[in-house]
């Protein structure tokens, strides 16, 4: 008898994270907002944050970029953008759920590598490999030593994503590379700087968006489902705490005790537009 697979955790997320997008925030992106002084941080902005976010990086990209691979496409939004300036476009998406979607909105328009940025096998040279939070899930020295590989002559490498600080304390926030080690891998690689630009001030509102939608949305409904369950089947109620005590602890520990919040963000993360090009 087969062992069933198991459902892999960053694939839900990222489908839930899709689906709750589109339905509360009219929203298919799946990435951090940036926010100037002026714009307002509540939730009805966040999709203009968003859009913010995108228009950024769009209007860093160097004027003799003409073909592009999108490293960690999500649902395709930003490489239809791309497409639409007449750029030439292909994307990595290693996510089954959003290939389906990225295919379903480019079509044909654009080719698309389901699999892992390592994986990636083409004759094609690129002018610049873009990185929009995706760069975090893959093993530093793999990312910048294929980046070598595909980019063309003079090819440009853009990463834009949140880092680890060195400070100390442990982080209520996963995720991202340590920048210190990032900057110490990289000087091994023969990419020149080009820009440096720290957008964490920017980003950090997206962090006070998700914890108002925990407040307002996450705990009552938590607190819903468990005083449904208690009332209506108090014997399974118990049994389930019992046999998933510690999981329960470490969602509650982690999603709701209200640590994830912008001074941690801006403790322990540091947000970089980086650009370098291939020497």
């Amino acid at each position: 008898m087969s062992k069933r697979k198991k459902v892999d955790s960053k694939e839900v997320g990222l489908e839930l994270g899709l689906v709750l997008g589109r339905y509360f925030l009219k929203t298919d992106d799946l990435h951090y907002g940036y926010w100037p002084e002026d714009l307002e941080v509540d939730v009805v902005n966040f999709p203009k944050a968003q859009k913010n976010y995108s228009d950024f990086i769009f209007s860093h990209i160097p004027k003799d970029v003409h073909r592009i691979l999108d490293v960690g496409s999500g649902s395709g939004n930003f490489a239809k953008r791309l497409i639409e300036n007449k750029y030439l476009v292909d994307c990595v998406s290693p996510s089954k759920y959003l290939t389906n979607q990225i295919r379903e909105k480019l079509g044909d328009s654009a080719n698309i590598f389901p699999c892992i940025y390592e994986d990636v096998k083409t004759e094609r040279r690129y002018d610049l490999a873009l990185f929009s939070e995706s760069f975090q899930y893959i093993n530093i020295q793999a990312a910048l030593g294929k980046s070598l590989e595909l980019l063309s002559e003079n090819g440009y490498l853009l990463i834009c994503d949140f880092f680890r600080t060195d400070v100390e304390g442990k982080s209520p926030l996963g995720g991202g590379h340590s920048l210190s080690n990032f900057q110490e891998i990289l000087s091994q690689f023969s990419f020149e700087k080009i820009e440096n630009i720290d957008i964490t001030k920017e980003t950090a509102p997206t962090i006070q968006i998700l914890d108002d939608f925990l407040s307002e949305v996450g705990f009552p409904f938590r607190d819903m489902i468990s005083r449904y369950f208690q009332s209506n089947y108090p014997g399974f109620s118990k049994l389930l705490n019992w046999k998933f005590k510690e999981r329960f602890e470490k969602i509650n520990r982690v999603y709701f005790s209200g640590s994830k919040n912008i001074d941690a963000f801006m403790k322990y993360k540091t947000y970089r537009f980086f650009l370098y090009r291939k020497e």
